[in-house]
Parts: structure tokens; C-alpha cells; sequence
């Protein structure tokens, strides 16, 4: 193993370790929530293993479970993932002198805490091997984590008194993730946006509030962001 890479691992795990006291629960609330929805644990840890992303897995949810259409599943569970189109717009530059083949399959690992953690350090550092091994290090240690700690879930979900309502430690373990992330002005703009278009949303049918409000958010994001380059501009 080249020491380069084994560094840039060793780093971006010891870097990522506090975050991932938040995504232990998270995972385990995915995974009760997956099975309380109606899945077998076999269909779960498939789900699991495909998807891959909380978010999606819990926002989806529910239109699984109220039998919503084909389209809308996929749309919502699209609109969710969004983001990581963002995501990998920015990471590309660190991963220039790569091969597709090696760019694509290391993305089904990108999540939210390994870019809000790794993206400052992965665009300045040099070394592609370290590079290389700061994404992947910390990727696979929480790919670990959200599979144990899913099937934990899935398994222990007859254990867990429906009465304790967990699902809120989904809400705020993304929370955790997001508050480092909205460190820009257009960024905090979306974020806020967003969240009170789909508290005042809420009410539409088939849950398209969730879609409205990522649109509402992105639609600000942008706004602001036009907002403050043309001020820059004057």
C-alpha cells in the first residue's frame, strides 16, 4: 500500500471520528423506520445496500408505505439526492487525475459528513495518493458504520417501544451536518428557505411539499447567490 494513501486514510478517519458519534443513531433510526414502514429485513438490507442514503431511505419512506406511485417515489428520492450533484461538482478538481471507472464507482460512497469534513483539505492537498486515501479512508469507515448500525436497527426494531418516537434523531443528526456546511450567506439562504417552504407546504397532497421546498431552496440559494455576485460586481 502506498504510505501516501495510508496516511491520507489514517487522517481522514481520526478527522471524521467526531462526526460519527452523530451518524450512529441516525442509522439505527433508518433502520427501524425501514422495517416499521413494512419491509421484510432481507428487503431492508438490500434497500440499504443499493440506495445507500438516509435521507432518500427516509424520505421515501412513507410514499412506500401509503403506496404513492412509481414516479413520485423515484422523483422525490431524485430530488433528495440532489445535492450530490453539487457535491461532486465541487470534489471534482481532487479527483482530476483519476479514471471514470474509478471517479463513478467512488461516488455510490459520498455522503454528507465525509464532504462537509474532507472537501477543504482534499482540494489543497497535492499528493494524489493521499488525496486518494483521505476520500476513501473515512468513505468506507461510515459505509461500515451505516451498514452495522442500520442492520442493528432493522433487527432490533420489535425491541424499541413505537411510543419513544426516535425518528426526531434523524432530524437532528442532519441538522449536526448541515450547521458546519451553511457557512456562506447564499448557503444559509437556501437552507432557511427551504425548511420553512416545506413546514408551510406541508399540507399539499401525495407529500409534494418535500419537492416544493427543495425547489423553493434552491431557487433562493441561487437568488442569493446572483444577489451577492452582482453586488460584488458594482
Amino acid at each position: 500500500m502506498n504510505p501516501a494513501f495510508r496516511d491520507g486514510a489514517r487522517e481522514g478517519i481520526r478527522d471524521f471520528m467526531p462526526m460519527s458519534v452523530g451518524l450512529l443513531p441516525w442509522a439505527v433510526v433508518t433502520g427501524i423506520a425501514m422495517v416499521s414502514a413494512g419491509l421484510s429485513p432481507l428487503q431492508a438490507a438490500g434497500m440499504n445496500l443499493i440506495v445507500y442514503a438516509g435521507t432518500a431511505q427516509l424520505g421515501t419512506l412513507p410514499l412506500l408505505a401509503s403506496g404513492a406511485p412509481l414516479w413520485l417515489i423515484v422523483l422525490t428520492a431524485l430530488a433528495l439526492n440532489l445535492r450530490f450533484v453539487i457535491f461532486s461538482a465541487a470534489l471534482a478538481p481532487a479527483f482530476h487525475d483519476y479514471g471514470l471507472a474509478r471517479r463513478l464507482a467512488s461516488s455510490y460512497l459520498l455522503v454528507d459528513g465525509v464532504f462537509a469534513m474532507c472537501t477543504e483539505r482534499l482540494l489543497k492537498a497535492d499528493d494524489p495518493h493521499w488525496r486518494w486515501g483521505y476520500y476513501l479512508g473515512p468513505s468506507l469507515w461510515v459505509w461500515t458504520l451505516w451498514q452495522l448500525f442500520t442492520l442493528a436497527g432493522v433487527l432490533g426494531a420489535g425491541i424499541v417501544p413505537q411510543g419513544w418516537s426516535l425518528e426526531f434523531m434523524a432530524t437532528i443528526a442532519l441538522l449536526v451536518m448541515m450547521l458546519p456546511m451553511s457557512r456562506t450567506r447564499p448557503m444559509l439562504v437556501a437552507a432557511l428557505a427551504g425548511g420553512i417552504a416545506t413546514v408551510l407546504l406541508r399540507g399539499l397532497p401525495l407529500r409534494l411539499g418535500l419537492i416544493a421546498g427543495i425547489a423553493v431552496g434552491i431557487l433562493a440559494g441561487f437568488a442569493a447567490e446572483h444577489g451577492l455576485q452582482k453586488r460584488g460586481a458594482r
